[in-house]
């Protein structure tokens, strides 16, 4: 039984210097890493907190923000920030005259601070410059303004320690200097010097473009492309653990991970995909095929059985991307027992062949009041991850059980689409839950041992319901039925209810907030769900609508997204922390939906679809042992529209092409109405 208390913390954001606060007013993170060491840039803009802040962590220890190597107690982040001493006055960082971004001209992911003050102007750079050691460097240019002579005394440092130096400025001077923070072996401290110019290595820049790389000729689509792609990889370890939230669960899941490994692939990330897969087929799956939740392993009735599909259409993808089949030689064992596991007697409910329990994809469980029922996200789920594991079979010549598979998969899917009375479909498109008598659950009263705090929505009295729930959208975006169906626009309609519920900001909350065990607010991964039905049933106002809300909210800046935008009741509940899924969703919305680049098992198919206002798209991508360069340009009716490409176009239209895997190198010209 899952105890209640698993995700009770006694995280008091109240507690401590302001900056131990996760969501600091108006705040912003960037991320960066390289797997031995990571590092965020606080950017407090309000005034609440370090206006520039460093925190370092080691990525091998899941940890709350207070926890962070250079969080000090009493003074927060504030030895962190660089300091320049002058006659009488001290200049730092002012909240309101400070601007900070992504910066790419290193040729890897960097992060670029501007600020003035008393004279001086200072540009900061922080950087990883290579990618095998616990090392982050701080890049301080300084610029006297004056036009006189000055001498400064610059200091920064970590949690107790202070390093200083003095400089002296010509007038109009300029001075660069450098900083090393370096992770120390324990892992438990950060050491800090003075160093020599240290700028990013070869291989470091050679690693970065080998990735994906993508323009799409508007500032913010561009931002949100780099900040997801620069993010996501920086914030795992060399091991491959990631916090599901980080500085809020400390805890994984199979589920968020491999979403990640999605992500990671697709924006050219191979190695730490496969780190992560494999980590996940190791530890994360028993030999029974039952997968890990929140570190948690569950009993029957409480285990997250999408995980099982998401795992093996995760592992789809990277090999299909990769063309590397030894990740699942090495691992078939474990790859059968992740599919075979959701198929087992105790899941299935004999009158409809849907699978049956009591856990449901958000996680609220039977003290929650969710009944044993059939959840729209196992079947979903363990219907494509079945198809997902069948492609795997028929790719080292395992024909058996792909055909087993693939029979599974598709008696799932057609029991949830056409099932008379078990459908999980009903007027308002798909529905979220029906009991195992066939009736729709739709809603739930909380167990008193569910301990939910008074202000909790489903501590209530009202009626909480279940319908409507976000992640209805994603059969839509991934395909599994048709986007011009009834059923899609149906369930489109239905979630538009879930838009500013109880507050007027903007996004989609995860679920009706009447059901909510936390507070109600807004969730950018499950709206970005949302994103990806409308992109591909073509309703752009709505996708446009999406990605600007997510520009007006704390984080913008950075492109690094908080879990929900509510009031977190911390405690009990852990601080909010930054959800790195968040960062793989926005990479699929761009990649597989609006450049629609997806590579199948014999051809490559390129189904691109333009947001009103994109006129041109560059990408390249590395793609099994080669790379693919595409360019995509809107035209107009009287042009020849379609495809060209130096490899083998098998079939074409004015909006789609297949092409062969005929070249190493490969490039794509598409001309679009």
């Amino acid at each position: 039984m899952i105890d209640v208390q698993e995700h009770f913390y006694d995280d008091d954001p109240s507690k401590g210097h302001p900056d131990v606060k996760t969501k600091l007013k108006d705040v912003s993170y960037f991320f960066l890493g390289n797997g031995f060491i990571q590092a965020a840039v606080q950017i407090a803009l309000s005034g609440e907190g370090t206006p520039v802040g460093l925190l370092l962590m080691n990525p091998e220890r899941l940890a709350k923000k207070r926890e962070a190597l250079t969080m000090d107690p009493e003074s927060g982040l504030e030895n962190s920030m660089i300091r320049i001493i002058s006659g009488n006055s001290v200049s730092t960082p002012a909240p309101k005259a400070l601007k900070a971004g992504w910066f790419d001209d290193y040729g890897i992911p960097a992060v670029q601070v501007r600020w003035k003050k008393n004279g001086f102007q200072v540009t900061e750079y922080f950087y990883c410059p290579d990618i095998s050691c616990p090392i982050l460097i701080r890049e301080v240019l300084m610029k006297n303004l004056l036009d006189s002579r000055v001498q400064a005394h610059l200091q920064t440092g970590t949690a107790k320690e202070i390093i200083e130096q003095d400089i002296f400025f010509n007038a109009k001077e300029e001075k660069r200097i450098f900083l090393r923070y370096q992770l120390e072996s324990s892992g438990k401290r950060v050491l800090l010097d003075f160093v020599q110019e240290i700028k990013p290595n070869r291989e470091a820049i050679k690693y970065w473009e080998k990735k994906t790389h993508a323009s799409f000729g508007i500032p913010l689509l561009d931002h949100y492309f780099n900040a997801s792609r620069f993010q996501l990889p920086a914030v795992i370890s060399k091991s491959g653990k990631v916090d599901g939230s980080i500085w809020q669960y400390n805890r994984e899941w199979v589920r968020d991970q491999a979403m990640m490994t999605v992500g990671l692939t697709l924006s050219g990330h191979h190695e730490i995909a496969r780190r992560i897969l494999q980590r996940l087929l190791k530890e994360f799956v028993t030999d029974k095929g039952d997968t890990v939740d929140s570190s948690e392993k569950r009993e029957s009735d409480e285990v997250e059985l999408d995980q099982n599909g998401v795992l093996l259409y995760a592992l789809k993808n990277y090999v299909l991307w990769t063309g590397n089949q030894e990740l699942i030689k090495e691992n078939w064992d474990k790859i059968v027992s992740t599919a075979e596991f959701p198929l087992t007697g105790v899941f299935r409910h004999e009158p409809s062949g849907l699978l049956a329990n009591r856990r449901e994809y958000w996680e609220r469980h039977r003290a929650h009041g969710i009944e044993t029922g059939m959840e729209l996200m196992n079947q979903l789920f363990v219907s494509v991850g079945l198809s997902s594991a069948a492609i795997l079979a028929r790719l080292i010549s395992r024909e058996t059980e792909a055909l087993c598979w693939e029979k599974e998969a598709e008696r799932i899917k057609d029991s949830m689409l056409n099932n008379p009375r078990y459908a999980l479909i009903d007027s308002r498109g798909f529905i979220k839950r029906r009991g195992i008598d066939g009736s729709i659950q739709e809603s739930i009263n909380a167990l008193p041992e569910a301990q939910l705090p008074e202000a909790a929505p489903l501590s209530g009295e009202s009626i909480h319901f279940l319908n409507p729930d976000a992640s209805a959208a994603l059969p839509i975006a991934m395909g599994f039925i048709p986007h011009d169906s009834s059923l899609a626009s149906n369930t489109l309609a239905n979630l538009e209810t879930l838009w500013n519920q109880e507050w007027d900001s903007g996004g989609y909350g995860r679920y009706h907030s009447s059901s909510e065990p936390d507070s109600p607010g807004a969730w950018p991964f499950p709206s970005l769900f949302i994103a990806r039905a409308y992109v591909e049933t073509g309703n752009f106002d709505k996708v446009w609508r999406i990605l600007r809300w997510l520009n007006t909210i704390p984080g913008a800046q950075a492109g690094s997204w908080f879990e929900f935008y509510g009031k977190r009741l911390a405690p009990p509940f852990p601080q909010v922390g930054i959800v790195p899924w968040v960062w793989a969703e926005m990479l699929i919305l761009f990649i597989h939906h609006i450049i629609g680049f997806q590579p199948q098992v014999n051809h490559i198919r390129i189904k691109p679809k333009m947001l009103p206002g994109i006129d041109r798209i560059e990408a390249t991508f590395p793609l099994r042992d080669g790379k693919i360069n595409l360019e995509i340009k809107r035209g107009e009716k009287e042009e020849s529209l379609g495809f060209r490409s130096n490899g083998t176009i098998v079939e074409s239209s004015e909006s789609e092409a297949i092409l062969s895997y005929s070249e190493k190198e490969l490039w794509v010209e598409a001309l679009l109405f």
